[in-house]
């Protein structure tokens, strides 16, 4: 370690010293990442050297002032960040980082998964978990000729992933249906798998997997070192498809992936265009997959979707919410609120909200 080299880790609700952070990867073209739970800094002489930040499993805004760079610092802070991870419980890590830093963190035992070439390369701490992933989807493999996937949020479980899933299964020999697992949605992850199990228990040829890290969700992708909104979205559907092509579709023998289609939302109608250009270009080396695009369900000449559910749910208003979802979630979502009613009404609520 250089001499006068000083380790610190600084946790979000150290606001003075978050500031600091953050006017540091602004000096060094990156922007702070609110996902961080908490930074490790390097300061030498009281000045701020260098730092990285920890969300989760994934490793953000590691940043390095260009006088520091080639002494060394890059692989201490890395450790550092590697053992904070692993105090938190977190042992499989990944980091999204600019091309120009892959062979910095190959040094540090980390390994590319996929690319946006020129621009962002996401890493993970291991050589062969993908693949060890992509073997264990291997024995859950089908036969047949038509074999359907689907990647959703279900945040919450409606109508329209109900009928989106059984529109897919009928055109299918087997269906594969993968859940976003990342608990940045409203709704938690064990949650929204129970209630998409509940709702599609009545279709044969399905099989629901266990979320997975590595059908990525748009929350965790970074946008610090990438200023363009548009570039950011473009580089996630690229590095989230890549990785769904030539990993996940082949070990399963995936032919068609089924989407809803967007009538609202323009950032998912874009991804829904770029996600046919990404499974169907004979640029990739494995075997491209056929989008399949499914008109939405209606309820009363609108689409439904999870955000008119939600914006139903924070309105209170439960009458106009009950014909957009199924019974089960339905259920769900009364007694979430009438628990949330009962906790809001107990002595401790109270206390809590007044600060006693």
């Amino acid at each position: 370690m250089l001499a006068g080299t000083i380790f610190n880790r600084v946790y979000r609700t150290e606001h003075q010293a978050i500031a600091d952070i953050r006017a540091f990867l602004r000096a060094n073209d990156l922007n702070i990442d609110t996902t961080v739970e908490v930074f490790i800094t390097v300061t030498q002489n009281d000045k701020l050297m260098a730092c990285g930040g920890i969300a989760g499993n994934i490793i953000k805004c590691v940043a390095i002032s260009p006088q520091m760079r080639g002494e060394g610092l890059a692989l201490s802070l890395a450790t550092e960040l590697v053992n904070l991870a692993y105090e938190r419980h977190h042992s499989q890590l990944f980091i999204y980082t600019k091309t120009q830093n892959e062979g910095l963190f190959r040094q540090c035992g980390f390994y590319p998964i996929a690319d946006v070439p020129g621009i962002v390369v996401l890493m993970e701490n291991s050589p062969c978990r993908l693949q060890r992933y992509a073997a264990r989807l291997a024995t859950q493999r089908r036969p047949g000729e038509v074999i359907g996937s689907i990647v959703m949020n279900a945040n919450p479980f409606t109508r329209g992933h109900q009928y989106l899933i059984r529109r897919a299964a009928a055109q299918c020999d087997w269906l594969h249906l993968f859940l976003v697992r990342e608990d940045t949605s409203r709704f938690p992850y064990e949650d929204r798998r129970r209630l998409v199990m509940q709702g599609s228990r009545d279709i044969a040829n399905l099989t629901v997997h266990e979320g997975s890290q590595y059908v990525i969700s748009r929350a965790t992708f970074p946008c610090y070192f990438i200023k363009e909104q548009g570039v950011a979205d473009d580089c996630y559907t690229e590095i989230d498809l890549k990785i769904f092509r030539q990993y996940l579709a082949p070990a399963l023998g995936i032919t068609h992936r089924f989407v809803g289609n967007e009538p609202f939302c323009a950032v998912t109608a874009k991804y829904n265009r770029d996600m046919r250009h990404w499974l169907e270009t004979p640029a990739l080396p494995s075997p491209p997959i056929q989008l399949v695009e499914i008109e939405r369900l209606q309820y009363q000449g609108t689409a439904i979707s999870a955000s008119w559910v939600r914006k139903l749910l924070a309105a209170g208003d439960f009458h106009a919410a009950a014909p957009l979802v199924p019974e089960d979630t339905l259920y769900y979502l009364q007694d979430l609120q009438a628990r949330r009613q009962s906790n809001a009404a107990s002595p401790e609520f109270e206390s809590a909200q007044s600060g006693e």
